[in-house]
């Protein structure tokens, strides 16, 4: 299993303040490889809307996927529960139009604020009730706004992580125009071959026109 990092920092056993400084030695967690940060960058190019908004990024980790939306020219709000990953992502992000928070990515401490896109990757599975996280992160949109959730399934004796089909059918009462992309054929994303079940979901919030 290649494990990755959750809303909660002791997650699947780990404890992700501890993770932090090696947290992007991983190349799909740091994009230190161009080629793998091209990957990120054109998928992410395609999955979040095209003109500039404010896009929240839960369960940031150190906020690299924060910083290829902040590159496109959206607005980032990330949200992790562990503050050294949180400190990472805001050194990575400094001068940028990016703000950090500490808190759980099922319950994010943002108010009233609404968003163009929820982006979470590698979380939900982490989460008890998904359905009912699934509905709060669809409250947080805009009208017209993107769910975009990169999920899968890990292992083989014991697998973890949660299937595309299952993601699909919580999020069929909650959104609209849902898609699913598969990635684990893509080895640019990961940095290497990969024969686990990966996959993005893109939804619209049912609200829009």
């Amino acid at each position: 299993m290649t494990s990755d990092r959750g809303t909660n920092f002791v997650a699947a056993g780990v404890d992700w303040d501890a993770m932090a400084a090696v947290f992007d030695d991983e190349p799909d967690h740091g994009l230190r490889d161009a080629t793998v940060r091209a990957a990120w960058a054109d998928r992410l190019g395609d999955w979040l809307p095209r003109a500039p908004g404010d896009v929240l990024d839960l369960g940031c980790g150190t906020g690299s996927l924060s910083l290829l939306a902040a590159e496109q020219g959206h607005r980032v709000t990330g949200v992790d529960l562990s503050p050294d990953m949180i400190g990472l992502a805001r050194a990575k992000l400094a001068g940028r139009d990016a703000v950090f928070l500490t808190g759980d990515a099922a319950a994010p401490p943002v108010g009233e604020q609404r968003f163009d896109a929820v982006l979470v990757r590698h979380v939900l599975w982490t989460l008890p009730g998904p359905g009912r996280v699934l509905r709060h992160w669809c409250d947080l949109l805009r009208p017209g706004g993107r769910l975009v959730l990169v999920e899968g399934r890990w292992g083989t004796v014991s697998p973890v992580g949660i299937a595309a089909d299952r993601l699909t059918a919580l999020l069929a009462p909650l959104a609209r125009d849902t898609r699913v992309e598969r990635l684990s054929d893509d080895a640019r994303l990961w940095g290497k071959e990969v024969t686990d079940e990966r996959y993005a979901v893109v939804s619209v919030s049912p609200a829009a026109p």
